[in-house]
């Protein structure tokens, strides 16, 4: 069979019902319109002089975002289309993932221009058959070329031709940098000036110059935007440099740099961050702010010298998942409206406590965001200042200069504020003035490192604060963690085993024979395999009533705090997490992971 024209394509997707006639029509009707429109943003996009536009029926017809009958809320995209393609062709679908991808040894086997052109990508060798993505299984051509180029058995598999073009630029474009910079080290890099504002370049322009680091560097940066990531590691090694990327929490290996290399790329990152970059032997702290198309970025740079350089590890805050709307953070409703009273009130104090990494920060920037107005002087003392927000006033701790948590927080309290946020109480001084400023009229939100709501009086105790004071100014303590989400696209049911419900001290009803439904990822392409896609908060909310004031008064311990606020309703961590698990949220293996007992 050869490649299906529109017409065809069209034909197609009727028969398998998954558009109407009527549709068909309208595309057939606009066909040539909408065929010049995708030519022109095409071309807009490459620049001109750059190879030749071409527009595929597949893209065509995926451009007019069809609805799918009966399926709400799905049109038929390049992906279903690429699906139906294989399926016509008798070859498998492939989602491809670019993590999955070994850079150097794709590289090495076709040429970018080759890759380019017919839209195909070598995913890997083994055992002498060469599996490979195409967007056209049926281009006879492209596979006798691919056997004779490679001297391999091929086995394709199909993609759509957008992420086909997405990878091949993403992976030849950071792997022709790389070995490019790596050529020119002996002469030096012209690492040029900066502006405090990075505008990263689109991918074609990277493609058309020849600052091989600065490149290098904006393709790891646009990869990491796309995957998702929190944050990127560049870790020296004996013979090597190690890029990893951490998504949903989890840490995965991308790829590896010569060593020549590393220098140069850690040289350029300080430099857009500010710092400086003569300065090795000592851990050194920016931020870079950024823009990918309309939005901007915040990265948080950090260097630490380690036995074989320098490492660096940039954290990416998208403000779009730093502040949310109070009621997308996850509360249950009795635990949303509780929260929601608590932080409108004119004075008090609320900590929000946790380890790091769980989600206290997006709680706070959120709940100040939701207080934001002309009429209110928000003021955050941080270390360091996660995101910059113009509604907010904040200030970045700096021990040498003498701006502590304690001394920045008694010069606020002269700056008329209405919201204090105290972005950690490590000490008595901080823990001390931060009471005081609750007392005298403010509105205080501060974080602190316990495992649960209930250690949070102990350790403010610890810091010197007297229980009398904490109990007249306390108004609630939230615990927090981030447990992983299910992928939806490949969430299988199954039943929790008795062993599994002893370890999460369940009670059943004697005899009882009923099985607890529970749900888990299977693991696909659109997970990496992981079976998570994404990151859920769970709250602890203890609200301090006058049954816990009694005991913050006389200095009653832990456990029984917590019983006493489980009896008035509190859910600990762990049933907060065991709800996620009924409802299809997250998995056993993550309850057990993110709560303790």
């Amino acid at each position: 069979m050869q490649s299906p024209d529109l017409q065809q394509l069209c034909t197609l997707v009727l028969e398998r019902g998954l558009v109407s006639e009527d549709q068909i029509k309208n595309v057939l009707i606009k066909e040539s319109a909408q065929r010049q429109r995708l030519v022109k943003e095409k071309q807009k996009t490459r620049g001109q002089g750059q190879h030749r536009v071409e527009v595929t029926p597949a893209e065509l017809l995926a451009s007019f975002q069809l609805q799918i009958q009966g399926e709400k809320k799905k049109v038929l995209s390049a992906e279903r289309i690429a699906k139906l393609l294989a399926e016509v062709a008798g070859l498998k679908y492939k989602k491809i993932d670019p993590l999955k991808l070994d850079m150097k040894q794709i590289t090495s086997i076709l040429s970018r221009p080759f890759a380019r052109r017919h839209s195909v990508l070598a995913l890997g060798l083994d055992s002498g058959v060469l599996q490979v993505a195409v967007a056209d299984p049926f281009d006879v051509e492209l596979m006798e070329n691919l056997r004779r180029i490679t001297g391999h058995g091929i086995a394709p598999v199909v993609s759509s031709k957008a992420d086909i073009q997405r990878v091949i630029t993403e992976i030849y474009g950071f792997r022709s940098s790389v070995k490019a910079a790596a050529q020119t080290m002996d002469g030096g890099v012209d690492l040029g000036n900066l502006e405090q504002l990075v505008r990263l370049k689109a991918v074609d322009e990277l493609e058309a110059t020849d600052k091989h680091v600065v490149n290098a560097v904006e393709y790891m940066l646009h990869y990491a935007f796309d995957q998702r990531a929190s944050d990127i590691h560049i870790e020296p090694k004996r013979e090597h440099s190690q890029v990893r990327v951490r998504i949903d929490g989890i840490l995965h290996n991308v790829t590896t740099l010569p060593k020549v290399v590393h220098a140069a790329v850690i040289s350029r990152i300080k430099m857009l961050a500010r710092m400086d970059i003569a300065e090795k032997r000592r851990p050194q702290g920016g931020r870079i702010k950024t823009g990918k198309g309309d939005q901007e970025t915040e990265l948080r740079v950090s260097t630490l010298p380690v036995a074989f350089g320098e490492k660096i590890v940039i954290r990416i805050f998208d403000p779009t998942l730093l502040m949310q709307d109070l009621a997308s953070l996850g509360f249950y409703p009795r635990e949303y409206k509780l929260f929601e009273s608590l932080i409108s009130r004119p004075n008090g104090m609320i900590l929000v406590t946790g380890p790091t990494g769980s989600g206290k920060t997006t709680t706070l920037y959120s709940a100040l965001k939701y207080l934001a107005g002309p009429d209110v002087n928000i003021v955050s003392i941080e270390d360091p200042v996660e995101m910059v927000v113009e509604e907010f006033n904040q200030v970045s701790v700096s021990p040498k200069i003498g701006i502590t948590f304690g001394a920045a927080l008694r010069t606020i309290l002269r700056q008329d504020p209405d919201i204090i946020m105290v972005g950690e109480v490590r000490d008595s001084e901080t823990a001390g003035n931060a009471v005081q400023a609750a007392l005298t009229g403010h509105m205080v939100f501060a974080t602190l490192h316990t495992s649960d709501s209930g250690s949070a009086v102990g350790r403010m105790h610890d810091l010197g604060v007297e229980p009398f004071l904490l109990s007249s100014t306390l108004l609630a303590i939230v615990a927090q963690r981030l447990a992983r989400t299910i992928c939806q696209h490949c969430k299988q049911k199954t039943f929790l085993t008795p062993d599994q419900i002893n370890t999460l001290h369940m009670k059943m009803p004697e005899g009882s024979t009923k099985k607890l439904p529970i749900y888990f990822g299977e693991g696909c392409p659109a997970c990496r395999g992981t079976g998570y896609f994404g990151r859920v908060a769970l709250y602890e909310m203890l609200p301090i009533n006058d049954k816990i004031i009694r005991l913050i008064n006389n200095k009653a311990d832990t456990k029984e705090i917590m019983k006493v606020a489980r009896l008035d309703g509190m859910m600990t961590l762990r049933e907060v997490a065991i709800k996620k698990l009924a409802q299809g949220v997250t998995t056993f293996e993550e309850v057990v992971r993110v709560t303790t007992d």
